[in-house]
């Protein structure tokens, strides 16, 4: 037996001719009740989602989705936002709907309604959502013509504009693909259960619950406001958060963690610990870093340098602009020119912020003939994107407008694809490993039916991205179809300390960019030959990275990272210059030390030493300066006194250099 972690075994159940898939999902044994049980499954070989009514004109195959499962989550999450919009056309009739998808960990809806939301309303809302779902009424999909859906939703202007904008680069955004899809479209109504009358109707693609009273545990969270399909330019609307479970004890763990993350969120951390702000002078999504936050992000970006250097890497460097004939060339204009910045004309041409490093690394490879002696070749770089985010979905330093990539593009041949997938791989796990994440998963996104390259350029990636996979051992899932077009890639998620998943690295083969750039090298044989392209981001990026690290510890940072690792305490005025003597052997040592000389007593400076989470509190008093010594206060709450200053500088110096991601205690 392999000694690595498997993808899980898949449940494949036969269905009939007309029979329900819920019929024979029963009638092989698989559950359809409770936390565990079935509320979806996927045909095969498509994997298109279907309600457990779906009934196929021919026999077919099909593979159950059960409630626990992310996808069977994402159903009873889009279930229970049909509920809430439900409950508030009925509790506020005139309320115009938006869009109601399923999000992580929860759903939302967008209204417009005649009066704004207050927070005492969600109570209401909320309590006649529970009378909904007490009231079992049964999710009905019925598909109509585009036309029967304009009838049928004459009052709804933003569900009219979905329907006009379908099959158009509007019909995906913001969730909207939830509501429409490029087949025919569907209605889901809400029928009673005891009279079989339609109660409510809604656009959407589905699939939902058998009916509203197999949603077992939900709340509602907040009010927001939103603009529609994430513009600016269209109307303001309201949101309403929630989060649906499959069971009341997963909402409650759900909900002590939203409690606990609100604590850790790096925005409040930011300002309390005086890290960085986003100023409305600079705008949205750009952060301004403030010195001791500049400090924290020096030490990662220096160690990640040193890291890679080791590793092999050679550094570039590249400008932040260039002309649009670059990205015209790679795509990014055609594929992504609506999240790009707008362009800047000078001297007769477009010049554009750049959304990514990997056209300029290209630019490098391509400066000069290329030999398979120099692969694979390496490149490195901390560079600065720009992406025009949409106001709605900006969240301090984890979704930005402006950050800084830790982007490395490597060039090698078929034959050392699979063998330098691992070693990235391997390279990957080990650095986030060194800034204490330790809980990874992984995504391996597979092809869709209509890509660039050759399938078996695409086997050839495919397998080798596996095998990086099995080498690294960690837990894996296939992702069939979501690949982009031009590249097959593996995604590395890690959990934090309180259990959220981040998607976190990314290593993706490229088969599309070495071919636009007619990129080659001379092979052993003289021949040319196109190499292949290997995009990597460990990070993701510096500041996403940072504000997980925030919130993984809290702010209460490694001793290693921390922008102040040692702080001294007197217990009187007179103690300072005892204490200053010893802060500067300690940045001799390469410490970063302050000495608290305010006029506040020393409680409160221990106390804000405490609330700014310095790792060591050094502290003086009269006995101290006799005996040549110091007192450590930690982080925990523990003392140890009397410590001999070459020991305490010692230990101190020691403990940062091991780069030890715990804390130091007194034992």
């Amino acid at each position: 037996m392999s000694q690595f972690p498997q993808p899980a075994a898949r449940v494949v159940v036969p269905v009939p001719a007309g029979t329900t898939a819920e019929t024979a999902l029963r009638a092989a044994g698989v559950p359809v009740d409770g936390p565990t049980g079935a509320v979806a499954v996927r045909s095969l070989p498509g994997r298109e989602l279907r309600d457990l009514v779906w009934a196929p004109d021919v026999a077919a195959e099909v593979e159950p989705v059960p409630l626990d499962s992310p996808a069977g989550r994402d159903v009873l999450r889009h279930s229970t936002a049909h509920v809430l919009a439900q409950a508030v056309q009925g509790l506020f009739p005139g309320t115009l709907l938006g869009i109601g998808p399923p999000i992580e960990d929860g759903f939302y809806y967008d209204f417009l309604p005649e009066r704004p939301f207050q927070q005492d309303d969600l109570a209401a809302i909320e309590r006649r959502m529970r009378e909904i779902v007490s009231a079992d009424q049964r999710f009905v999909r019925r598909p109509v013509t585009d036309d029967e859906a304009r009838a049928e939703l004459a009052g709804e202007r933003f569900k009219l504009e979905l329907i006009d904008l379908r099959g158009g680069p509007g019909d995906v955004a913001d969730g909207a693909s939830a509501e429409v899809g490029a087949g025919q479209l569907t209605l889901y109504d809400n029928v009673d259960a005891a009279t079989g009358g339609r109660v409510w109707t809604d656009l959407c693609r589905g699939p939902h619950l058998p009916s509203t009273g197999r949603i077992p545990a939900f709340t509602l969270t907040r009010p927001a406001a939103a603009y529609w399909r994430g513009s600016e330019r269209n109307p303001q609307l309201q949101r309403i958060y929630g989060t649906a479970w499959e069971s009341a004890g997963a909402l409650a763990e759900h909900l002590r963690l939203l409690a606990e993350a609100e604590k850790r969120d790096t925005r409040r951390r930011g300002a309390v610990l005086d890290l960085f702000s986003f100023p409305a002078e600079i705008g949205g999504g750009l952060a301004v870093w403030h010195p001791k936050g500049a400090i924290v992000r020096r030490v990662m970006e220096e160690y990640a340098r040193q890291r890679h250097e080791q590793g092999g890497y050679q550094f570039a460097v590249t400008p932040h602009l260039a002309k649009s004939t670059l990205f015209d060339i790679s795509g990014h204009l055609q594929w992504y020119g609506d999240d790009m910045y707008p362009p800047m004309h000078m001297e007769g041409a477009d010049y554009y912020p750049k959304p990514m490093n990997c056209p300029f690394h290209i630019l490098i490879f391509r400066s000069r003939g290329r030999s398979y002696r120099e692969l694979p070749l390496r490149l490195f770089e901390l560079g600065t994107v720009y992406r025009f985010e949409k106001s709605g979905v900006l969240r301090g330093l984890t979704r930005a407008r402006g950050f800084t990539q830790d982007d490395s593009h490597i060039f090698c041949t078929p034959d050392q694809l699979a063998d330098e997938l691992a070693s990235l791989l391997g390279f990957v796990l080990d650095l986030l490993r060194d800034f204490g994440l330790t809980d990874f998963e992984a995504d391996l996104a597979t092809r869709k039916d209509d890509v660039v390259g050759s399938p078996e350029q695409w086997d050839h990636a495919e397998a080798a991205l596996k095998e990086a996979l099995v080498k690294a051992g960690i837990p894996y899932v296939v992702a069939p179809g979501e690949a982009t077009f031009y590249a097959p890639k593996i995604d590395v998620h890690v959990r934090d300390a309180i259990g959220r998943r981040w998607q976190l690295s990314t290593l993706q083969v490229d088969l599309q960019l070495p071919m636009r750039f007619e990129l080659q090298f001379q092979a052993s044989d003289g021949t040319r030959q196109q190499p292949y392209m290997i995009h990597r981001a460990l990070f993701g990026s510096v500041e996403r990275f940072f504000g997980i690290l925030t919130e993984h510890y809290a702010g209460a940072f490694p001793a290693w990272l921390a922008p102040v690792q040692a702080v001294g305490v007197p217990v009187t005025d007179a103690h300072v210059p005892y204490l200053t003597v010893l802060a500067d052997r300690l940045r001799t040592a390469g410490i970063r030390v302050e000495v608290d000389d305010s006029d506040d007593r020393m409680q409160k400076k221990i106390r804000t030493a405490a609330r700014r989470k310095v790792p060591y509190v050094l502290i003086a008093g009269d006995g101290d300066v006799a005996g040549g010594s110091v007192s450590f206060r930690y982080r925990d709450g523990s003392q140890r006194n009397g410590v001999p200053l070459p020991q305490a500088i010692e230990d101190i110096v020691a403990h940062v250099r091991r780069r030890e991601n715990a804390d130091p205690t007194a034992g």
